[in-house]
């Protein structure tokens, strides 16, 4: 490749188009990066206020099985760029890391933004030039020339409209959440007009409605369920096996991260069949045998409520949920009050919208890229992160392969200017 005078333009400032800016900088292209919004890694900013979750400390092979139907095609991006290499990567920026309880890694301070002012002083010390709010217009023009190499690119900038000639082109644009931060899904009429294969964008990593009674509702929303476990199969017989874990009431269903973390299955078996239930353990610590001879208990002239409290510790939220679902009546016969506060059926009848969602699933088929990222339709232009067809759970599996997808797509547009001699 003809490093020194190939222009290669990246689209979008997140993880995934800041790692294709390094890895094509690092081979002597000249990098030239545009994002809509006024700076870059908001999104990245926002997900590590709360302490950015870098990566999963778990072996490779078990890493790359997150990943669900996905995991053969994403697997070599792991390879490219893992775990052990991100951690690796931090270091060099002088972030320091280590593994929590739960095996996930975070930066020592816990903090997103050191780690990305580092990054992007690296970035422009290797020659990596910034456009901030500089907008997409879509459009990605071959000469009219045939012989002449590469596509322009228009913006939409505060000073007017202005072009760039790419003999390269890397699309970073984000999924479909958080649209404030810049990650809209505009570019999905804009690749299929390209005649790029796009699926619908979809909410990941999300909550789901339930349709509380107003009373439920009003009383209880913002509050936790803790050491709680949910289990499910969808009507293709898919699974989501028993876990432990807590997630959260709000004022239209559930989200948190057990529920975040079946969100995929609970989605595409609400789109099937317009419904999912899954099945909640109140209290998974106990077996169904304590639960029924603690319920059946003789209570006296206790009430229900005070009964399950006294036998059971079970109050509050758990069974307010309890009442919601069996009823009145039901909250008399205490064989169905036992039974349900091992197995409550949870009925879920639509996902929230997935501008609300922590990640979205779909996007650019990967069956319409080559193994580095390169449009079949589009030759010379390389798609990465989030934008692409699939979807992670959290505990930094998103970001992980994100990055990993600007590395194998940076190395992918590098090895393509290079058999076209540019």
């Amino acid at each position: 490749m003809k490093s020194s005078s190939s222009v290669v333009a990246v689209i979008g400032g997140g993880p995934a188009g800041l790692m294709a800016a390094e890895t094509l900088a690092a081979a002597g292209a000249q990098v030239q990066l545009f994002d809509a919004m006024p700076s870059v890694g908001r999104k990245f900013l926002l997900a590590g206020r709360g302490g950015l979750n870098l990566t999963h400390s778990e072996p490779a092979a078990r890493f790359a099985s997150r990943f669900g139907e996905r995991s053969a095609q994403i697997g070599p991006w792991l390879d490219a760029f893992g775990s052990h290499q991100l951690r690796e990567w931090a270091h060099g920026l002088g972030i320091q890391t280590f593994v929590g309880t739960s095996g996930r890694v975070f930066p020592a301070d816990m903090k997103a933004a050191p780690l990305l002012r580092a990054w992007l002083h690296r970035l422009r010390a290797s020659g990596v030039q910034f456009h901030m709010r500089h907008r997409w217009l879509g459009g990605l023009e071959a000469p009219s020339d045939a012989s002449m190499p590469g596509r322009t690119l228009r913006f939409a900038t505060p000073a007017g409209e202005t072009a760039l000639r790419a003999d390269a082109v890397v699309l970073a644009l984000g999924g479909g959440s958080w649209s404030r931060l810049g990650s809209d899904g505009a570019w999905v009429p804009w690749l299929a007009d390209l005649g790029i294969d796009v699926a619908p964008v979809l909410p990941a990593n999300c909550g789901f409605d339930v349709g509380w009674s107003n009373y439920f509702a009003e009383r209880f929303a913002g509050q936790p369920f803790k050491s709680v476990a949910i289990e499910f199969r969808d009507s293709r017989g898919r699974q989501f096996e028993r876990r432990k874990g807590e997630f959260v009431a709000t004022a239209t269903g559930v989200e948190g991260s057990l529920i975040y973390a079946a969100s995929g299955l609970l989605r595409d078996e609400i789109a099937a069949s317009g419904s999912a239930t899954l099945t909640l353990d109140l209290l998974p610590d106990r077996s169904a045998a304590q639960v029924l001879a603690e319920a059946t208990h003789p209570r006296g002239s206790r009430s229900v409520s005070g009964h399950l409290k006294g036998r059971l510790g079970l109050d509050g939220v758990k069974a307010a949920l309890l009442h919601e679902v069996l009823g009145r009546d039901g909250m008399h016969d205490m064989e169905k009050v036992a039974d349900g506060i091992k197995a409550l059926p949870i009925r879920l009848v639509a996902p929230r919208p997935v501008d609300e969602a922590i990640s979205s699933a779909g996007g650019v088929r990967l069956e319409a890229l080559d193994a580095g990222l390169m449009a079949h339709a589009v030759p010379g232009v390389f798609c990465a992160g989030e934008m692409l067809d699939w979807e992670a759970p959290t505990g930094g599996y998103l970001i992980t392969a994100s990055m990993a997808s600007g590395v194998v797509a940076a190395r992918g547009a590098l090895r393509w200017l290079e058999r076209s001699g540019r």
